[in-house]
């Protein structure tokens, strides 16, 4: 890919261009009302590592081997901490996008590539997203699943009304979701009563997840659903909604604060992704129920294995915030893309509408022919999807944050630099293993 870089280009349009620079950085202020005006794209952000895709890998990892996958979520988040900072970098140290990035550098027929592959990534991102909703809408309202996945059309309606409102109240809402979804779990894990010595020996990474064929599948699953290619393209562009000077100091303490904020989101996210697999543990393993892995199963069996009635529906109320959340990132992140490959407008009703129209197609038609259990199977396959489009967002990321050329004094330093690209390739032979492994039924 690196043979096909062009020289740069005129400048392009700006990433979302109705919000771009529209919030305010206070100049002269304190450490903290100015980290306050960069919080929130890092909550953005943190929904991509604890959407509906993410739920069935924590649940089957922490039912077959209980507490032991930990490390793995640990590993996951360390890695997406890394990946996320160098997406701000580089939105923040060269102005664009890594839509716009790749489309400035590379060659027509590379860029045009890279955005097939991304828009068939977030198509696959919605997918989840799509039914992570219906299944939720499902266990709390006994709608059918193909009807669940119809109404989930309507969300775009949803983004359209809370983006006249300003891009803070957008993110404000992301927010408020996600400390739901956060205190759903702190009940849960209330209920459950977990071996909290065990969860903490779990933070320690064991020789059996190498050495145990299924084990490892598991986590590079986990791994697969953790680290999301569109958040690469979706950070590096909402950073730029923050009206930040021209000078070298402001971009560097405009990069702080973005790092600081990802960071702190990314935390909580590990606390959601960890809390999934601990509640899987400490209910279904420690009962001897290691073979639970599907979203709805495990809804069916926590009231009567806690004994608590209100777990299975509080259980229920954070899928469907998960969902609703994803829904948003996903919009922008396709606004992003094709506007940063292509540097194509259009209305964002439209743009929601084809995107959840490709992804609805496919899961109303795998309910159909599947019936519900075909949903967890289309939750897998948009995961895999997922797992061959990371490495063509990774390596260009790394690639363009590391050069001079392109982000000029504040180009990454070589230790961060040397980090990320041994981080690109683990994820790339992890993911290429559990691709083989679906491929050749390794782990089956």
């Amino acid at each position: 890919m690196a043979n096909a870089m062009k020289p740069d280009a005129a400048e392009p349009l700006r990433s979302l261009p109705e919000v771009y620079a529209s919030i305010r950085v206070p100049e002269g202020a304190g450490f903290w009302r100015r980290l306050f005006a960069f919080v929130g794209p890092g909550w953005l952000v943190a929904v991509g590592y604890m959407d509906p895709g993410n739920w069935a890998t924590d649940i089957a990892g922490g039912s077959a081997f209980g507490y032991t996958l930990l490390s793995v979520i640990l590993l996951s988040n360390l890695m997406a901490i890394v990946l996320q900072a160098l997406s701000a970098r580089l939105g923040i140290g060269a102005g664009l996008d890594l839509a716009q990035a790749c489309r400035r550098q590379y060659s027509r027929p590379v860029s045009l590539v890279l955005w097939v592959l991304c828009e068939i990534a977030i198509i696959a991102c919605d997918l989840a997203e799509v039914l992570g909703t219906a299944i939720a809408l499902k266990l709390l309202f006994g709608l059918p699943l193909v009807a669940g996945v119809c109404v989930t059309a309507v969300d775009v309606f949803l983004i359209l009304a809370l983006q006249r409102y300003g891009f803070r109240r957008l993110e404000a809402f992301v927010a408020a979701l996600l400390i739901v979804i956060a205190g759903c779990f702190a009940f849960e894990l209330a209920w459950a009563g977990p071996d909290w010595a065990a969860a903490a020996a779990g933070l320690i990474p064991s020789t059996e997840i190498v050495s145990n064929p299924l084990m490892l599948y598991i986590a590079i699953g986990i791994l697969g659903a953790t680290v999301m290619p569109h958040n690469l393209y979706l950070h590096s562009a909402i950073v730029q909604t923050r009206a930040v000077g021209k000078g070298l100091a402001e971009k560097r303490d405009a990069l702080k604060m973005a790092t600081i904020d990802s960071t702190v989101s990314l935390g909580l996210a590990f606390f959601i992704n960890a809390a999934i697999l601990v509640l899987a543990a400490a209910t279904f393993h420690v009962a001897g129920r290691t073979e639970v892995a599907e979203i709805e199963e495990a809804h069916q069996l926590l009231a009567p294995m806690l004994g608590v009635g209100a777990a299975s529906a509080v259980f229920a109320i954070a899928l469907l915030a998960s969902g609703q959340n994803s829904t948003v990132t996903g919009t922008l992140a396709g606004q992003i893309v094709m506007e940063g490959f292509l540097e194509l407008r259009l209305p964002m009703w439209l743009r929601r509408m084809i995107t959840r129209g490709l992804a609805i197609i496919p899961a109303v038609a795998g309910v159909l022919i599947a019936g519900d259990s075909g949903a967890t199977q289309l939750l897998v396959l948009s995961q895999v999807v997922l797992s061959l489009q990371l490495p063509f967002a990774v390596l260009p990321l790394v690639a363009f944050t590391g050069s001079r050329r392109l982000m000029g004094s504040m180009a990454a330093p070589r230790w961060l630099i040397a980090l990320a690209w041994g981080i690109a390739a683990v994820i790339v032979l992890l993911n290429g293993w559990m691709l083989w492994g679906l491929m050749t039924g390794v782990g089956a």
